[in-house]
């Protein structure tokens, strides 16, 4: 009669498992996620200030983290979960601007054939401009599509040489 018994409670005791015995969120997963929206390092201009604090207890998540700029300076980027109900934003270090320290090196003259990236809510796309204007990293500068001539100029900012994005909320 043991035999029996010891494998039925087994067996409920895996029933009766809380929730709350999942593994927490993977502070190094929002990290990863933020450096590949953003297009920087943690620390360096455009990206993480820092580290996401490994303190945090976030349930994990399990779908596709969503994320999107937060404030009029895209100065954060809100990192949702949208099926644990938890959203947290991480600080963005500051591009350096034309005339400030570290700012104000061409990256891309008027006239380069660029790579402009466009990316938005769950979806990115790339394809060649030409620069309309010269800029530095971190700067807006306007592009226009190679294939379309007549096409209105587009706003995008500078991320190294030879690349520009769009990033669409």
């Amino acid at each position: 009669m043991h035999t029996l018994t010891i494998p039925f409670a087994v067996g409920l005791l895996g029933l009766t498992t809380p929730a709350f015995a999942e593994t927490p969120m993977d502070p190094a997963e929002i990290d990863r996620a933020v450096m590949q929206f953003t297009g920087a390092a943690i620390g360096q201009p455009g990206g993480a200030r820092l580290a996401v604090d490994r303190r945090m207890r976030l349930n994990a998540c399990g779908a596709p983290l969503q994320l999107e700029w937060y404030g009029s300076n895209r100065d954060s980027v809100q990192v949702r979960c949208p099926d644990a109900g938890w959203r947290i934003y991480v600080a963005v270090a500051q591009l350096p601007q034309a005339g400030e320290p570290g700012g104000g090196e061409i990256a891309i003259s008027r006239g380069e054939t660029v790579s402009i990236i466009v990316e938005g809510g769950g979806f990115s796309l790339s394809r060649q401009a030409v620069a309309m204007e010269e800029g530095a990293v971190g700067s807006w500068i306007k592009v226009r599509p190679t294939q379309d001539k007549k096409a209105d100029p587009v706003r995008a900012q500078v991320v190294r040489p030879g690349q520009v994005a769009v990033r669409l909320r």
